[in-house]
């Protein structure tokens, strides 16, 4: 059986850290950063938090280096925003899901030019 309450926390983690991103004045962490995913454990004590950035995967890295250090002042925030029992310990893993997403967006546009050329051809 699936347990809603941890998705919803989950969910919750998520929006709340896209807030306290915004909000970090570490020079290491982009300001093009974005939460992809985070995966509360059952327990709820450690939370997965998956951060992508449009610069690329070594930019994702380095604010992953800021976000670790203010890993504590994160948690604290988490906690005083939300009604959780217990506030989990994050982990920052870097992600290059929104490079990779750029990399195939280039490569629809590229194939769509095609067609408009074939479509043209098959009406004449």
């Amino acid at each position: 059986m699936p347990n809603f309450k941890n998705a919803r926390h989950s969910e919750d983690i998520h929006r709340e850290l896209t807030d306290i991103l915004r909000s970090l004045k570490d020079p290491r962490i982009d300001p093009m950063l974005s939460v992809v995913r985070t995966e509360l454990s059952r327990d709820g004590s450690s939370c997965k938090v998956y951060v992508s950035s449009l610069s690329g995967l070594e930019t994702a890295r380095e604010s992953v280096k800021g976000l670790k250090s203010a890993a504590g002042y994160i948690r604290r925030e988490i906690g005083s925003r939300l009604a959780m029992r217990h506030t989990p310990e994050f982990q920052f893993i870097a992600d290059d899901s929104i490079e990779y997403g750029v990399h195939i967006s280039r490569l629809l546009r590229e194939i769509a030019p095609e067609e408009d050329g074939a479509k043209g051809e098959s009406e004449q």
